[in-house]
């Protein structure tokens, strides 16, 4: 059996994750679409980039601080908002909120929350940004922006990469739904992981916090992910309507799911304060690049005009000084904290953090360098 101490790496906290979550839960989280050979690759393509070092620089004090949106992070990495947390482990996204306070991080809140903007907001005094799913419901995506106003969020997040839902066909083999669907097969499940069974059904009823009052799917009436996005968000949201929320928000706002040059430079048209270079973790488009390979030439093309953050892959700390290396402004990731969340919840995302700072810090020593500045595109060698 594998314990919380013996986690070091993203790996560790995978196979606790899987001792202690029902399957087809831990199959959400560890899955992705079609033949999942994007989400293999997200993490594979940094294999292909190598790091040159440099010696004798002085390191002996690392600073690894970051800028983005406006909200200095203490480091390079956070958060990314992902749906359905309190399905993981009873605590969900405060869990992860307090861990992401403690380490100086950003933490993103994704529009499929299981706890409030509300508590989120009087939860933790650190950065926070909203990912906004564009819904058919126009008062819906209305109530969205205000609720993440008035709970003081920092930046919003429009996620613009799942115009429809992928082909997720774990989901399909396991019959994952939100909430679970209680069936023979799953309460088999639910029986072979006591503890997981426990905390889901005596802490308080699962719920999409934020949309359960507009829309009944989710919350009560299970649904998968895939169906959900097919036919809850607006298929004929374009670049007019990223603008208008973009203006409507007011204040740093971010594309999620940008994998072209020519959509970046439309980012920055249309005011954008940053993109997520994103393939959603490899659930969307199998076959699509990953975003590693797409940094470099994204951030030649907008020229510093627009932060760049890398999001999907990042397994080690290596990986974050490749993509800072590349030009993105700072990475985030989904996987990496939420098997440590299912694994043991707000302990095991410090775990996860911890591991992932300790390593940057390392890192950064071996590569030379005292800050992200120091950081460039010399740095690296392509295969």
């Amino acid at each position: 059996m594998v314990r919380l101490t013996d986690c070091n790496n993203v790996d560790d906290l995978r196979q606790l994750a899987k001792q202690r979550l029902p399957g087809p839960i831990f199959h959400y989280i560890d899955g992705a679409a079609d033949d999942e050979v994007t989400y293999r690759r997200n993490s594979a393509a940094f294999d292909d980039c190598d790091l040159v070092p440099n010696v004798l620089a002085g390191v002996d004090a690392i600073d690894m601080s970051v800028t983005v949106m406006g909200q200095k992070l203490d480091m390079p990495v956070f958060c990314s908002p992902t749906a359905l947390q309190r399905l993981f482990h009873h605590d969900g996204e405060r869990a992860v909120a307090r861990a992401a306070e403690k380490f100086g991080t950003l933490f993103g809140v994704s529009s499929l929350s299981t706890v409030s903007l509300a508590e989120i907001g009087a939860l933790t005094n650190s950065p926070k940004l909203f990912q906004f799913y564009f819904h058919k419901d126009r008062g819906l995506n209305d109530a969205m922006v205000e609720r993440a106003k008035a709970a003081k969020f920092d930046a919003m997040a429009l996620t613009v990469d799942t115009i429809t839902g992928g082909n997720r066909e774990r989901d399909l083999h396991t019959g994952f739904t939100s909430p679970p669907r209680l069936t023979l097969k799953s309460l088999m499940s639910f029986a072979a992981h006591p503890r997981w069974a426990f905390n889901y059904f005596t802490h308080e009823a699962f719920e999409l916090a934020e949309l359960k009052d507009h829309v009944q799917e989710g919350s009560n009436v299970a649904v998968s992910v895939g169906d959900y996005f097919s036919t809850m968000l607006d298929q004929s949201m374009n670049w007019d309507d990223a603008a208008e929320l973009c203006t409507k928000w007011g204040g740093p706002f971010c594309l999620k799911g940008i994998m072209s040059v020519e959509d970046a430079k439309r980012a920055v048209d249309i005011g954008a304060s940053a993109i997520m270079i994103s393939n959603h973790g490899g659930r969307q488009l199998d076959g699509s690049r990953a975003p590693f390979d797409q940094v470099a030439e994204i951030a030649d093309a907008v020229d510093g005009r627009i932060e760049i953050i890398l999001d999907g892959g990042i397994r080690r700390g290596t990986h974050v000084l490749k993509a800072l290396a590349a030009g993105a402004t700072a990475c985030s990731g989904g996987r990496m904290y939420l098997y440590a969340l299912a694994a043991a919840g707000q302990p095991g995302v410090e775990r996860a953090l911890g591991n992932m700072r300790s390593e940057i810090e390392r890192d950064m020593k071996l590569l030379g360098v005292r800050n992200v500045e120091e950081i460039n595109r010399d740095m690296l060698r392509y295969r």
